[in-house]
C-alpha cells in the first residue's frame, strides 16, 4: 500500500427531505396553483382574484393535499415564460421539492407557446411533478395525455397569433388614417388628459440649445454634460443621460412636428423581438401633427452633420476599422492637414520646465517617421492659433466683400444643380463605405480576433450606410432645389456678419463653422480655406 495514502473514511450525506417525500408511501401531495391574466385591467384583476380564491379553497378542502401556495402573474402575456416571474418561481420550487402537483385553469393559462408548454410539462414529469389542466381535464403525469396537451397548446398559440394579427391590423389601420396615438416620452413635450402633446417651455429651450450646440461642433459627451449640469431629467426621470438617448433625440422627427409610424416592428408574437423597419413594412409620415420645437432647416442641418460625423475616415492606419472618431473638443483635429503627405495633424503634449506645452504634429510622421512624411514639422499650439487668427483677420478686413465671395462660390457650386451634386457626393460615399465594409469583412474572416468587436463595428458601418441611403433618397426627391444648402449659406452669412465677430481670441466653435481646411506647408506657411473656397496664407 502507498505509504502516502490517507485513512479511508465514510461521510453520510443526508437525503433532501423535500425530494425524499415524493417517494414515500401515504404521503400528502404538496399542491400549488398557477393563475395568470394577460392585462392589468380591473375586470382581469377581478378574474385573477377569483381564480386565487377558488384554488385556495379547493386545495385546502382536500385531505390528501397540503397547500403549497398560489403563484399568480398579473398583466403578463403567456407567449413566453421568460418574463413571467411567478411561473419561473413555481418551476424552481418544483425542482427543489416544494411542490408535487400543480393545478391550473387551462393550457392557455399555463402557456400560449407550444414549445414552452411541452418543454416544461416534460421537465416536470421527469421529476415526478404533474400538472392538472382543469378545463381540458388532462393530467400531465399520464403519458397518453401529452398528445392532447400538445394539441391544445398549438390551438392556444394559434389563438395568440390570430389575436396578434387582429391587433396589428387595427393598429395599422389607425396609422394609415393618422389616428394612432404615439408616446411622447421626449424632453420638451408632455401630454394632456386626452393624450394630446403640448410643449414644455423650459425643456423646449434646452432641446433648442442642444440642437444648436451640436451644429456648433459639440459632441454627444458635451451635450450630456450640458443636460446633466443643468438638472434636466431623462423622459424616465433619471438624472444620468445616456448618449444613445441624446443621439435618438437629434434624429427624432417629432421635434419638427411630424410623426413617423412603424419605425420598428415585432417579428412575431412569440419571441416579441423588436426590429428596425428598413422598408420591410409600410411606414406612414404624418406631417404637422403637433407643435414643433425645432424648425425644419435646423433639423435637416443636424441630420447632415450626423451623417458627416458618422462617415469620417480614420486618421491613423493603426486603427482597427476604416472609420474615424469625431472630436468635438478641438476644431483643428478635423481641419488641420499636412502639406507634405496629406495626413491629418494630431494634438500632442510635451513637458517643458515644469509645464505642459501642446504641439500639433503629423500623425503619419508620429506613426511611421520620416519614411512616411519627410518634411513635416511640429507646431506649438499658441503659435499655430496666432497664425490662424492673423490670417482670418486679414481675410475678413473687408467683411461684406468676403461674404459676397463666399455666397457666390457656394451658390455657384450648389444652385441650379444642387441636388445633383449632393446625389453625386452621397453616391460616392455609399460606394466607398460598401467597399470598406467588404474589405473589413474579408479582414475579419482571415484574421479572426475579437468577433464581438468586429460585429459591433460592422453594425456601426451598416447604420452609417442606412443613414447615407436615406440622405440620398431625400436629395433625389429635391433635385430641383436644395433648402439645406441654402440654409447653410444663410447660416454662415449671418455668422460672418455678426457685429461682435472678431479674431482676437481663438474659438473652436467659430473656427469650425467658417473654416473648411487648414493646410500646413513645408515652407512654414499655413493655407486657410474658408467654406466657399476663399483662401488665405500666413507665416507661422
Amino acid at each position: 500500500m502507498d505509504g502516502n495514502m490517507g485513512i479511508r473514511t465514510i461521510t453520510k450525506i443526508e437525503a433532501n427531505p423535500a425530494l425524499f417525500s415524493r417517494t414515500a408511501d401515504n404521503r400528502k401531495l404538496k399542491v400549488a396553483a398557477y393563475c395568470r391574466v394577460s392585462t392589468d385591467e380591473e375586470d382581469q384583476l377581478n378574474s385573477l382574484e377569483t381564480q386565487m380564491k377558488y384554488y385556495t379553497g379547493k386545495i385546502s378542502e382536500n385531505s390528501a393535499w397540503t397547500f403549497a401556495g398560489i403563484y399568480a402573474d398579473e398583466g403578463i402575456s403567456g407567449t413566453s415564460v421568460d418574463k413571467r416571474k411567478e411561473f419561473m418561481r413555481l418551476m424552481r420550487d418544483c425542482q427543489k421539492g416544494k411542490v408535487d402537483y400543480i393545478l391550473t385553469k387551462s393550457t392557455t393559462r399555463f402557456a400560449r407557446n407550444t414549445v414552452d408548454s411541452l418543454t416544461w410539462v416534460r421537465k416536470l414529469r421527469a421529476i415526478g411533478v404533474g400538472v392538472m389542466f382543469e378545463e381540458q381535464n388532462l393530467d400531465s403525469l399520464k403519458a397518453e395525455n401529452e398528445t392532447f396537451i400538445g394539441f391544445y397548446s398549438v390551438m392556444a398559440q394559434s389563438e395568440s397569433e390570430s389575436i396578434s394579427g387582429n391587433v396589428k391590423w387595427g393598429v395599422r389601420k389607425r396609422m394609415k388614417n393618422g389616428t394612432y396615438k404615439v408616446r411622447f416620452d421626449l424632453l420638451g413635450y408632455s401630454v394632456d388628459k386626452d393624450g394630446n402633446p403640448y410643449i414644455v417651455p423650459a425643456e423646449a429651450e434646452a432641446v433648442r440649445t442642444i440642437f444648436k450646440m451640436f451644429l456648433d461642433s459639440a459632441s454627444l459627451l458635451q451635450l450630456q454634460q450640458y443636460l446633466e449640469g443643468n438638472g434636466f431629467k431623462t423622459p424616465r426621470g433619471n438624472s444620468v443621460w445616456q448618449r444613445s438617448v441624446i443621439s435618438y433625440m437629434l434624429k427624432n422627427e417629432k421635434y419638427v412636428g411630424d410623426v413617423l409610424y412603424q419605425k420598428t416592428y415585432r417579428r412575431d408574437c412569440i419571441s416579441k423581438k423588436v426590429l428596425r423597419n428598413n422598408g420591410e413594412l409600410t411606414r406612414y409620415l404624418i406631417s404637422n401633427n403637433h407643435p414643433a420645437i425645432i424648425d425644419r432647416e435646423t433639423f435637416n442641418l443636424v441630420q447632415l452633420e450626423i451623417a458627416r460625423r458618422s462617415n469620417k475616415r480614420k486618421k491613423s492606419d493603426k486603427g482597427l476599422t476604416e472609420l474615424g472618431k469625431y472630436s468635438g473638443k478641438y476644431a483643428l483635429t478635423d481641419l488641420l492637414v499636412c502639406g507634405c503627405c496629406g495626413g491629418a495633424y494630431k494634438r500632442t503634449c510635451k513637458n517643458e520646465t515644469d509645464k505642459k506645452v501642446y504641439y500639433w504634429r503629423c500623425i503619419n510622421r508620429i506613426d511611421h517617421g520620416t519614411t512616411a512624411c519627410r518634411d513635416s514639422f511640429g507646431i506649438e499650439e499658441k503659435k499655430l492659433h496666432s497664425a490662424i487668427l492673423r490670417c482670418l483677420s486679414k481675410m475678413m478686413s473687408d467683411r461684406e466683400e468676403v461674404v459676397r465671395l463666399i455666397q457666390s462660390n457656394l451658390q455657384y457650386g450648389e444652385s441650379g444643380n444642387a441636388a445633383t451634386l449632393d446625389v453625386y457626393n452621397l453616391e460616392n460615399q455609399i460606394a466607398q463605405l460598401n467597399e470598406d465594409m467588404t474589405i473589413f469583412m474579408d479582414r475579419a474572416a482571415s484574421t479572426g480576433g475579437d468577433v464581438d468587436k468586429y460585429e459591433a463595428e460592422l453594425k456601426k458601418m451598416f447604420e452609417q450606410l442606412t443613414a447615407l441611403r436615406n440622405l440620398l433618397e431625400t436629395a433625389k426627391s429635391q433635385a430641383a432645389q436644395s433648402e439645406t444648402v441654402n440654409n447653410e449659406v444663410a447660416r454662415l452669412t449671418a455668422l460672418l456678419m455678426e457685429a461682435d465677430l472678431n479674431f482676437s481670441e481663438f474659438d473652436d466653435v467659430t473656427i469650425r463653422r467658417i473654416v473648411e481646411c487648414i493646410q500646413v506647408n513645408t515652407d512654414k506657411h499655413i493655407l486657410v480655406t474658408l467654406k466657399g473656397g476663399l483662401q488665405g496664407e500666413e507665416l507661422i
